[in-house]
């Protein structure tokens, strides 16, 4: 007997528990995204009016990418809504490329390169670094047109580009310099593109060239006019008067070179978890002139001073677009290569983020989807730790926990979903009445979390299949065959996770 058969007959058009990953699950994302929810959603969300941090510890399964997912869908369907009031969302979940440039600059630096060694100089202003980068790249692609959004209420518009202020501007191509790790294309040819599109004019920078060239001119054409006129003995009298004049002439372009290229040099070092290299960044820091860089932040520094104040700029660019807050969207933090399931070494990426400053920043909210096992090392810190990161103020979940009643609902609401409107189709309708309901309740509440009942729906599903002929078919699920199948899977998964534990 197939399993398509089976669904056919309750008139289910798919398998509602074949997938259970919620980034590749189609029916979660085309219908249960905005309909099935989790009893601490309200707490998670907030209030998109005024942007909250939240932290949800949850195990493998839970949910918690679900919940990323959908609170992404749930913001943007608020700035289609609210077009001057819209928050700027940054998914900050694939850690790899950071983790990437940053351990080749500690091994370059310190020869360091077990993963321990190097997360352990893992600070907050590499967090924000990161998080910088992302969305201002994000920023550029929209601005340049590379980036189409499928949320209307996400665009930036030609209106507010020019509204910008010259300022504005000069802070926007300051963190396209910086922050800009796109590798849709070359560096300076997006902030070149970018220029023009803001009509950012950079003439003024050219005063120390124009001073070099004309200084050369002359004293070129004063060399000629003596030569031309048999003077050429006194060359050998004045050469070291002309060539303090060549000199005097070029010396404020390499000032400003060298000064570029010390601040360029500093920010590669310091910022480590980018993409960019010496020169191309001084070539584009030599197109601010020296007022317009001077006093300003640059994240050249071991220090998060300079990144709040890069930070507070991107917020003042983008509230002229029409966005009044931010929401950071933290997930998956025990899949990069670096980190590998390991929880030591995921408290060595997310501990430096726990800090009250920067999760209270104003006008940003942080929703961190971290794993269970970071919960045990929060029970061993101490008392610096809690003030430091106030997890007491930070909407804290510590255990992302499913009731059988609600994992019920979810399977429910997958089969409605993989069902006809017009048919009323639940759990209950696959599998016989000699299963009762509260069995039922209890069998999905010793499963803990969604993607362990998924499992054991499908192994379910398979197992009744297999025992019956498409000749001699049987449309109802025996109690036998759940029991069985129930117990299997819980010894497997038993043996997994101690397993998982061992290693």
């Amino acid at each position: 007997m197939k399993i398509q058969q089976f669904l056919e007959h309750h008139e289910i058009a798919r398998n509602p528990f074949a997938e259970e990953d919620a980034q590749t699950d189609p029916v979660f994302k085309e219908h249960c995204i905005s309909s099935t929810y989790h009893p601490a959603w309200d707490k998670v969300y907030g209030d998109p009016r005024e942007p909250a941090t939240s932290v949800v510890f949850g195990e493998k399964g839970s949910g918690k990418t679900a919940m990323r997912l959908q609170i992404a869908r749930h913001l943007d369907e608020y700035n289609a809504q609210n077009k001057d009031q819209r928050l700027y969302v940054i998914e900050y979940d694939d850690f790899n490329p950071f983790l990437d440039r940053f351990r080749e600059t500690i091994s370059r630096r310190r020869r360091r390169r077990r993963a321990d060694k190097v997360l352990a100089e893992w600070k907050l202003w590499d967090h924000i670094d990161a998080i910088l980068s992302v969305a201002v790249s994000r920023l550029v692609d929209r601005t340049l047109g590379k980036r189409t959004d499928s949320s209307p209420g996400n665009e930036i518009t030609a209106g507010q580009l020019e509204s910008l202020d010259r300022y504005q501007t000069r802070d926007f191509m300051l963190l396209a310099a910086f922050y800009d790790q796109s590798i849709a294309g070359t560096f300076q040819d997006r902030w070149n593109g970018l220029r023009k599109c803001l009509k950012f004019s950079t003439w003024k920078s050219y005063g120390s060239v124009v001073l070099g060239l004309l200084t050369t001119v002359v004293v070129v054409a004063i060399l000629v006019a003596m030569l031309v006129q048999g003077q050429a003995g006194w060359l050998g009298d004045f050469w070291f008067f002309f060539l303090a004049v060549l000199l005097g002439g070029w010396m404020p372009w390499c000032w400003r070179f060298w000064h570029c290229f010390c601040h360029a040099r500093s920010v590669i070092r310091r910022m480590r978890v980018g993409n960019h290299t010496t020169f191309p960044l001084c070539r584009v820091l030599r197109k601010f002139t020296s007022s317009e860089l001077a006093a300003q932040p640059i994240p050249n520094k071991d220090s998060t001073d300079d990144r709040y104040e890069m930070l507070m700029k991107f917020q003042g660019i983008i509230e002229s677009f029409g966005f009044t807050g931010i929401v950071v969207l933290v997930d998956r933090v025990d899949e990069p290569y670096l980190i590998n399931g390991s929880a030591d070494l995921m408290k060595a990426l997310i501990w430096p983020m726990l800090d009250n400053k920067f999760l209270k920043h104003p006008g940003l909210g942080v929703k961190m989807m971290l794993p269970i096992e970071l919960t045990r090392f929060i029970d061993r810190e101490d008392r610096d730790f809690f003030q430091r990161a106030r997890l007491d103020k930070q909407n804290m979940i510590s255990s992302f926990e499913w009731t059988g009643e609600a994992l019920c609902d979810v399977a429910n609401a997958r089969i409605r979903a993989c069902s006809p409107e017009t048919v009323k189709t639940d759990l209950f309708d696959l599998i016989q009445e000699s299963i009762s309901e509260s069995r039922v309740l209890d069998s999905f509440r010793s499963l803990r979390v969604p993607r362990h009942m998924f499992k054991f729906m499908y192994r379910l599903l398979v197992a009744h299949c297999n025992a019956h002929t498409e000749q001699n078919p049987e449309w109802k699920i025996s109690g036998q065959t759940f029991e069985s199948t129930l117990a299997l899977y819980l010894r497997d998964q038993d043996a997994f996770d101690r397993g998982m534990g061992a290693g």
